[in-house]
């Protein structure tokens, strides 16, 4: 290795090992993933070679000439510190659409557009990242409880499509999004390899994940995931950034929509292979529901028929499960 690196000149700095660990809990990563920077044997994602200049400010100059020596091409952070907020900017444009677009349109409308905005801060480089709204299911069955999530609304950078809205998928306990609506508060797994009694169900490119409910004044309407395709992609300052955002979610729901803890017993729904092939007859089983509603001199609306057979159909996938363990 020469002598005037970057990486040698890391390599002394986190001889000291008090110095190592403070850096690696800045940056987010373990102590380990240092060493092996210095090594040569990983290279580090530009955004924490970013984080790098926040951890050792004193050596702004220094990093900026032996970085750039290997990385010519690398954009030098104006200062020493990552965005950890959402710019004024952003809550200006939220709140303007949501005093000005009609309410039938409102809910979608902001929903589409805080995804676009958080996927933007999130994953500034394109690395490869999806965020998907999850919403309660209406109280259904014997008890009236919320029994499952539906995954709808969302937003994606490739290898995920730009919109991520005809991906449907009943989640329940056994997810994510499940399991931080019945803890109440955030939860992220940073990898695949990652130890954990955390329920997930990985799908394809992620390699973490992270889901946070949407909630307000102890009401929960649903919950905000985000799957990157980057292992430990998910540091602190990203997670106060998702929280932020699912805060922001709140102004896309209607007050009906949330539900208290109590309401909500969600079920165990089935892998998305069984899920998808019931979805394929989903239109046509809306024409029909709104044909039959006519027959019957009833008046429904496309919305009012959708969610008819959203119903239809989580009852039987939850019954699927119930089968499944007798």
């Amino acid at each position: 290795m020469k002598e005037n690196t970057w990486r040698k000149f890391l390599e002394n700095i986190i001889a000291d090992g008090r110095e190592k660990q403070r850096i690696a809990n800045e940056l987010g990563v373990n102590p380990v993933t240092l060493s092996r920077w210095v090594t040569g044997e990983t290279n580090p994602r530009q955004e924490n070679l970013r984080r790098l200049f926040k951890a050792l400010p004193a050596h702004r100059e220094t990093l900026t000439r032996l970085i750039r020596e290997e990385y010519p091409a690398f954009d030098i952070p104006a200062t020493g510190d990552e965005p950890e907020q959402i710019p004024a900017e952003i809550y200006r444009r939220i709140l303007n659409m949501h005093v000005n677009v009609q309410e039938s349109q409102r809910s979608w409308y902001l929903a589409d557009l805080i995804l676009q905005l958080a996927l933007g801060q999130l994953d500034p480089d394109g690395l490869g990242m999806a965020l998907t709204i999850a919403y309660c299911m209406p109280p259904s069955g014997p008890q009236r409880k919320v029994r499952s999530l539906r995954q709808s609304t969302g937003r994606g950078t490739s290898p995920w499509n730009t919109y991520l809205d005809r991906e449907p998928l009943f989640l329940g306990i056994e997810s994510l999004a499940g399991y931080a609506i019945s803890t109440g508060h955030l939860i992220a797994v940073q990898s695949r390899e990652e130890e954990s009694f955390i329920p997930i169900r990985w799908e394809k490119w992620e390699e973490s994940a992270i889901a946070s409910p949407i909630h307000l004044a102890g009401r929960f309407a649903g919950c905000l995931i985000v799957s990157s395709t980057q292992p430990e992609y998910f540091l602190p300052f990203r997670q106060k950034i998702v929280e932020q955002y699912t805060e922001l979610l709140t102004l896309a729901f209607r007050s009906d929509e949330f539900y208290t803890y109590q309401d909500i017993e969600l079920g165990v729904m089935p892998s998305l292979e069984i899920q998808q092939p019931l979805f394929q007859r989903f239109r046509q089983k809306v024409s029909d529901t709104l044909r039959e509603a006519l027959r019957g001199n009833r008046l429904l609306t496309s919305n009012e028929a959708e969610q008819i057979v959203w119903t239809a159909l989580e009852a039987e996938l939850l019954d699927m499960r119930v089968a499944d363990h007798m």
